[in-house]
């Protein structure tokens, strides 16, 4: 397969993961309920804009390289860890979540960064962006779990 095709096929893994993380994250950030869920709450609302900015740069990088966009039928669907719990007070369960799902991302940048090292600097510099606020979302979470004792 020619690189170029490979980077679009991995940007367009990593745009479906943000879209998504933003499904998820609505759900989450309306549904959970409880004592201890209002930080994690907000912080869902507010990480939902920056996935949508990381999916709107991801697009246009798809774009630019000469791929063609997916639309929603095209999208694989995998966070299962992530999906609202049955019990909407069970604010472990979508920290948990969340931490497994930024994983995720943060394993997929990587796999982008490593195929673009000399062959395509500008979507590497793109995705390195992209990878520190998933890192940075990703202790923050942590720090939750620690927080809550678990």
């Amino acid at each position: 397969m020619d690189r170029t095709k490979e980077i679009i096929t991995e940007l367009k893994k990593s745009y479906a993961i943000e879209l998504e993380t933003i499904e998820n994250y609505l759900a989450n950030s309306i549904d959970l309920q409880g004592t201890d869920a209002e930080a994690v709450r907000e912080s869902l609302e507010q990480e939902i804009n920056l996935k949508l900015k990381h999916a709107r740069r991801l697009a246009k990088r798809i774009n630019g390289l000469g791929g063609r966009l997916p639309g929603s039928l095209e999208l694989p669907r995998d966070q299962n860890l992530l999906q609202p719990p049955l019990d909407n007070a069970d604010v472990m369960a979508v920290i948990r979540g969340v931490i497994n799902a930024s994983e995720a991302s943060i394993r997929q940048y990587q796999k982008i960064i490593d195929l673009t090292e000399v062959l395509d600097y500008i979507t590497q510099d793109m995705v390195i962006d992209l990878l520190s606020d998933e890192r940075e979302h990703r202790r923050v979470f942590l720090g939750f779990l620690i927080q809550m004792g678990k």
